[in-house]
Order: structure tokens, then C-alpha cells, then sequence
């Protein structure tokens, strides 16, 4: 079934706001270099990268309770980075000493790091977590193609969910959700749908849906939450001319089948959170209940507001002219800047349920002509009232 919001869509009146909390930045530090930035987070755990004191780029764990960085390592190779953390488990990817890239698992208790495998090529990557499933993609006999595939930490078994075109499809997951459901893209390179349709895979069945394209040239998968997958579409070419029109966002709901196109303005790297999507056309972005169709528009300015994760109630992101970041609350409608650590531009990467923010903050310029010092990976927590 296929919707779309056009006449009853209606665009909230933003009320005059209460003052916006506040937070406070913590400067995470450094592996022994000069640069570090924030990527992930939990309530015990910030994870990311960091440059050492050898100039490799390593990942990182940073324990909030005893404020320690600790270097996860690599698999024998000169870097890795972090994707995700959950609980005890952190996810990411590093290089072998022949420079080809795996998935990884770091165990903060053992502080092991299990090297995930490929399907008979040489990389795989990760892309996310939930509980003891991890889903990435790895390459294929030749490097012919990528497929998705699970990863169960507990038996350490990968699966490869492969594509409905196999063997020449490629696919790859953008999340997991209820711990049985996988959400992703697939296409087959120069065919008429290269451009991608997006799937869900179902982890008990062990069957992969093809959602389809709902009268479009081609469609993508950006996130994954509850029931709801979220994306971009391209739709048909109009009139004679044969030009395309802008894209769109869309939603699909799994339970139902039902797909919602969410129009022009949701067509920038739409996420999903709990029943509400967030996207940017550049410059403004948007917040879409999906249950009363109600759009409210938010952002600091009139520059361009960008998106980078949700969590819960919580959005961030970057400004623009700038960057400076910010963290919006979705039902308060509040948004607050977040301050750098003594320089001027900051980036936020991720944010928890509970409205903690990690990213990259400028330190103070060593030189009083130029307005940001390196940048660290920083912490930023609401402050105590």
C-alpha cells in the first residue's frame, strides 16, 4: 500500500521555547597525538578515534565512570576505527599487516578483539549493533560483490544474507531492530535499479524482502527503528522533458507493507526515532510525527542545519556557517548550542536516550590569529541544576 503526505500534512506552530538546558563539555584527550573525535556512545562507554603518538589513527574506549581512554589496538595492521558500543561490546573495523580492512568485536571485558571474516573476498566491514547481533557487509569469491551479512557474538557465526538476485546482487544493512529484523539496500551493479531497493531480512524466517521501488527509478534505506525503515526515493522522470524531479523521503512500515512517501523535505539522510523522522533539505531540517503527520521545523538560523544521529528524544547535528553543533529535543522542541572546548567549531556524532552528545570540538588556538586549536574528541552532558 503506498501513501503519501500532501494535503493533510500540516506544519506545527513553534511556540516560544523554554530556555534550553545546559551541558557541559569534557575534553576526552587524545591516544598520544594530536587529534581525537567522538563517534559513538553509551551510558558507560564513549567510543571513537584518535591519532597516537606514532601518527596511527586507533580506536578508542573512554570509560565515563574513571574517565580512561584506552587503545583498542588494531588486527596487525597501522589503524582502526569505531562504529558502536553497546554494554561491553564495541564494533568497528581495523586493517590486517597486508592493509585489507576487517569488521570487528571488542570485548571491554577481556579486552579481546575477535576479527570478523569475509565470504571468500578480503574485507568486510560493520555497520551496526543490537544485543549480540552485529550486521556489516563483506566481500564476496574475487571481490565480485558485497553482501550483508549477521554476526552472532555469542557463537561467533556469520551469516550471509546474500541478495534476492544472488549471486550477482550486492546488498548492505543500515541496522537491526527488535533482534530480528535487518534493514538495508540491495541493487544489481547496471541494471535499471542500480541506483538500489531497499530489504528487510528476517533473522527467524530466514527470508529477505525486496520492499520494492512503489512506482520510483530507485530507493535507499538511511535507518532502521521499531517497525519503520526510512530513506530516500527518486521518483519518475516527468513529462517529455525526461529530467528528474528532486528526491524524497519515504517510510515503510514492516508489519503493515504500507509506504509513506514524506515528500521534498525529508529527502536529506532521513532517521528514525521511536515514530518520528528527521531530515534535512539544506538548509532547514525537519521533525514528522508520523502518527499525526505533523512536520515542525528546527535548526538555530537561517544557515544550513545538518543531521547526524538520533537517539530517543534527540537529535544532533552541525550548523552552518560554522560548524558549531547542536542537540534538539523532539518533544520540548528545544534546541541548545554546544559549546567547543576553547575553539570555535565543534561536530556532534552521536547521542544517547538519555541526551548525552560525543564529537570533535576545537581546544584553544596556540596562536591568537587563528580561531581553533586541534580538535579532541569530546563528551558533552547536561549540566546539574
Amino acid at each position: 500500500m503506498l501513501l503519501a503526505f500532501g494535503s493533510g500534512q500540516a506544519f506545527a506552530h513553534t511556540p516560544e521555547p523554554p530556555a534550553p538546558p545546559q551541558y557541559t563539555a569534557v575534553d576526552l584527550g587524545t591516544l598520544g597525538g594530536s587529534g581525537s573525535r567522538g563517534v559513538a556512545l553509551d551510558r558507560d562507554t564513549v567510543v571513537g578515534n584518535s591519532e597516537t603518538a606514532g601518527a596511527e589513527w586507533h580506536a578508542f574506549a573512554y570509560d565515563r565512570s574513571t574517565r580512561v581512554m584506552t587503545d583498542l589496538g588494531t588486527l596487525g595492521g597501522s589503524s582502526s576505527d569505531a562504529v558502536d558500543v553497546q554494554g561491553r561490546h564495541v564494533i568497528g573495523n581495523a586493517t590486517l599487516p597486508d592493509g585489507t580492512r576487517r569488521g570487528f568485536v571488542y570485548d571491554l571485558r577481556t579486552r579481546r578483539m575477535q576479527a570478523l571474516g569475509t565470504f571468500g573476498g578480503t574485507d568486510s566491514q560493520v555497520r551496526a549493533i543490537s544485543g549480540h547481533t552485529v550486521v556489516g557487509s563483506a566481500r564476496t569469491p574475487g571481490n565480485q560483490s558485497t553482501h550483508a551479512f549477521v554476526y552472532d557474538i555469542r557463537t561467533e557465526v556469520m551469516t550471509d544474507l546474500g541478495t534476492p538476485a544472488d549471486p550477482a546482487g550486492v546488498s548492505s544493512p543500515i541496522g537491526i531492530s527488535q533482534g530480528r529484523f535487518v534493514a538495508g539496500t540491495w541493487n544489481v551493479p547496471g541494471a535499471q535499479y542500480d541506483g538500489g531497493r531497499p530489504f528487510v531480512y528476517d533473522l527467524r524466517t530466514h527470508v529477505m524482502t525486496d520492499v520494492g521501488l512503489h512506482g520510483g527509478v530507485y530507493s535507499k534505506a538511511t535507518s532502521f527503528s521499531g517497525h519503520t525503515i526510512v530513506g530516500i526515493t527518486q521518483p519518475q522522470p516527468s513529462g517529455d522533458t525526461g529530467e528528474l524531479p528532486p528526491t524524497h523521503g519515504f517510510a515503510y512500515d514492516i508489519r503493515t507493507r504500507i509506504w509513506t512517501d514524506l515528500g521534498a523535505e525529508m529527502a536529506y539522510q532521513p532517521l528514525v526515532t521511536g515514530h518520528t523522522v528527521v531530515a534535512s533539505n539544506r538548509p532547514a531540517a525537519y521533525a514528522l510525527d508520523l502518527t499525526t503527520r505533523t512536520m515542525t521545523p528546527f535548526g538555530p538560523g537561517p544557515g544550513r542545519t545538518g543531521i547526524n544521529a538520533v537517539g530517543g528524544q534527540f537529535v544532533v547535528g552541525e550548523a552552518f556557517p560554522g560548524p558549531f553543533c547542536y542537540v534538539y529535543r523532539i518533544d520540548t522542541r528545544r534546541l541548545t548550542r554546544l559549546h567547543a572546548l576553547g575553539g570555535i567549531q565543534a561536530t556532534a556524532s552521536g547521542v544517547d536516550r538519555h541526551g548525552s552528545v560525543t564529537g570533535s570540538s576545537a581546544t584553544a588556538p596556540p596562536d591568537p590569529s587563528t580561531p581553533n586549536g586541534p580538535y579532541h574528541a569530546t563528551l558533552w552532558t547536561l549540566s546539574a541544576t
